[in-house]
């Protein structure tokens, strides 16, 4: 299909009623929010992007269907405008968006985050103006315009480590007349030359707290980070700085998830047989259904996040029906197997992963099964822990980083 000279036309109506529907959800309550998504055209942002076909390949893979203007007009610009994640790279690789393939399988490595989530970030993270704010993860630079769009430009700074990334951002973000302060490097160093920041937002997920985000965050300044170990249980904290470089907040509700910062993605763990060969061979009765991990249930995404605290070495995969637990770091595995209306457990080597697994939801039941904003993420120079009155600290994934 011809596109047209200028697609500007068209996606204002569309932008209008993208507002409209994130309006009527209850998520622009704040009206300079709402008049940034007004004025920041997305569609400049994304180029490009992969859908999801209806369908998957011979070998179960995902298949990923390329939409640009020169592909597909129409589904290109309501794609833009809908309240969707775009996936715009797999695997670290940036797309000729010129000559696009189809993809089958791999990883996401970069997105343009639905609309909705972005603006609840920035309103999550109490952005005011007169804030300086520090965003991890660029990507494409739709949520740095918003941010320059209430704040200034000369109040936003942006980082990613992808520099092919952040030279596209850059370019859609100049061509807007936004002109943040952008710059190519690891988010879990924050960035030294525009410190100090009153905000610091994560686009992306971590391990743990980086030290240097909290010391160059202002005393009394706000750091929305999103935490994530090696079972990809995800959840949000919101943490004040304090003067002494400690900082303290509750987890969000909700059920949110990012990319893993890159130095964070999981290892390798190889081939499962290799771990599950020195098992024994009797299994115990789990006092468990691991079934509250892996349910596509709200409770079991924030339970999730708690049990990779109580191994935060850990990895957790399902594989024809059997469900492993490998820890690279001890050399400790599990395995978890249907049998009847319960599960065997089998587990070796230093750390029995399951039975502190079991631990955790031991405890969450007897606390009265609290949810995320019943607990609190302190960070000090004694460690990163998770803690609930009713429940034992947890330390977070990579804590002691």
């Amino acid at each position: 299909m011809m596109v047209p000279a200028d697609p500007e036309t068209d996606a204002v109506r569309l932008r209008e009623a993208m507002v409209k529907g994130l309006a009527d959800g209850g998520v622009l309550g704040d009206p300079a929010w709402r008049a940034a998504v007004e004025k920041v055209p997305r569609h400049r942002f994304v180029p490009g992007f992969y859908l999801a076909a209806a369908e998957r390949d011979e070998q179960g893979l995902t298949v990923w269907e390329p939409v640009t203007a020169e592909l597909d007009y129409g589904r290109w610009l309501a794609g833009a405008y809908s309240d969707s994640t775009l996936v715009t790279q797999f695997d670290g690789e940036e797309p000729d968006w010129k000559s696009p393939v189809v993809r089958h399988g791999g990883a996401p490595s970069s997105s343009s985050t639905l609309p909705s989530l972005v603006v609840r970030m920035w309103e999550d993270a109490d952005v005011r103006e007169g804030h300086d704010v520090l965003e991890i993860g660029t990507g494409t630079g739709y949520s740095t315009a918003l941010a320059c769009e209430r704040l200034g430009s000369s109040h936003v700074t942006s980082v990613d480590v992808d520099s092919s990334r952040l030279e596209a951002a850059a370019e859609a973000l100049y061509a807007c007349g936004y002109v943040p302060t952008l710059a190519v490097a690891d988010g879990l160093y924050g960035y030294w030359p525009e410190a100090w920041f009153d905000r610091i937002v994560t686009a992306c997920s971590m391990r743990a707290v980086p030290s240097a985000l909290i010391a160059q965050c202002r005393p009394g300044g706000k750091i929305l980070v999103n935490l994530s170990g090696w079972f990809y249980g995800h959840a949000r904290a919101l943490l004040t700085v304090a003067g002494d470089g400690s900082a303290e907040g509750p987890l969000l509700p909700g059920t949110i998830s990012f990319m893993s910062v890159r130095r964070h993605v999981a290892p390798a763990f190889g081939n499962p047989s290799d771990w599950t060969a020195g098992l024994p061979e009797e299994p115990r009765a789990a006092r468990h259904s691991c079934d509250r991990l892996t349910a596509a249930t709200t409770e079991a995404f924030h339970l999730l996040f708690l049990a990779q605290c109580a191994v935060p070495d850990a990895q957790l995969i399902t594989l024809d029906g059997v469900v492993h637990l490998i820890d690279v770091v001890s050399g400790s595995a599990a395995t978890l197997t249907q049998n009847g209306g319960g599960w065997d457990v089998r587990e070796g080597g230093l750390v029995k992963l399951w039975e502190r697994v079991e631990a955790v939801l031991d405890a969450y039941d007897a606390a009265g099964r609290p949810g995320p904003e019943a607990f609190r993420v302190t960070v000090s120079g004694e460690g990163q822990y998770v803690r609930h009155p009713g429940m034992t600290v947890l330390r977070l994934p990579g804590g002691g980083l």
